[in-house]
């Protein structure tokens, strides 16, 4: 295990497993500028570190997120609403999405507003039963952002967003998971350990191919068939010259477990 820790954000590495953990709980995680580029800066190195094989993202304390801190937003010498935008949100969400390993939302707390948009652009969501979601922005007169128009239809569909988004109500934990918001709701004395299991499990998978399928996924949300299947042509190719992919089918006419390295 090595870990390596900021004031804004704690980043830990075990078992191929990196979680960075949002360390503001006194304001229930929310991000002011030094917390959102650090978590660029770590983006970019689970990224460039091959012995990470999945990215565990989760808050201290009580809360998972709780978007942005209006006390910066609304500070004459901080950042501008925009740049907090384009400098802060959009590049966390994009790294999220870009990145070709598993990302895990581990939603421990309450995710509201750009928390909660940030949860729901990684791979796969877990939360406590006890968590919440919340689409805050129409409670101080913003529109949702960090991807929430874009990916908050596409999990629950267009009325559903829209209703959730303009009221800003609360959606728990079972819910989230019932209206296919979320993965899993997880009872809260499990939680860690369903997390910690759920994370080293993925970070045991054939690291290559998952990257793949997600850049594939992401990929499908526009393309039309025809294009979608030169696109599947074109990466399953790149996954059959893996390592893995030998493993895996050795493993499989040997009758026993694949040791997959991520390769």
């Amino acid at each position: 295990m090595k870990t390596a820790i900021s004031m804004e954000l704690i980043k830990t590495i075990n078992n191929g497993v990196c979680e960075l953990k949002m360390n503001r709980p006194a304001v229930f995680n929310s991000f002011n500028r030094k917390m959102a580029l650090d978590l660029q800066v770590a983006l970019d190195d689970c990224k460039k570190d091959n012995t990470i094989r999945a990215i565990v993202l989760i808050g201290e304390g009580k809360a998972f997120c709780a978007g942005q801190d209006l006390a910066e937003a609304t500070n004459p010498d901080g950042p501008e609403l925009q740049s907090i935008v384009k400098e802060h949100y959009n590049p966390i969400i994009l790294r999220l999405r870009n990145i070709e390993k598993p990302v895990i939302a581990a939603v421990n707390g309450v995710a509201a507003g750009a928390g909660a948009n940030i949860a729901l652009a990684c791979d796969i969501v877990i939360a406590k039963r006890s968590a919440s979601f919340i689409q805050a922005f129409s409670k101080i007169g913003l529109i949702p952002d960090s991807g929430g128009t874009y990916i908050l239809p596409r999990l629950v569909g267009m009325q559903k967003a829209l209703a959730l988004m303009m009221t800003g109500d609360k959606v728990m934990a079972d819910d989230a998971e019932a209206m296919n918001m979320i993965y899993k709701s997880v009872d809260d004395e499990d939680f860690v350990d369903f997390v910690n299991g759920f994370a080293t499990k993925i970070a045991q998978m054939p690291t290559r191919g998952l990257g793949l399928t997600k850049k594939a996924v992401n990929a499908g949300i526009w393309n039309d068939l025809s294009t979608q299947l030169d696109i599947e042509e074109k990466l399953q190719t790149e996954a059959g010259a893996t390592y893995d992919f030998k493993e895996g089918v050795n493993a499989f006419l040997e009758k026993r477990k694949p040791i997959f390295k991520g390769e």
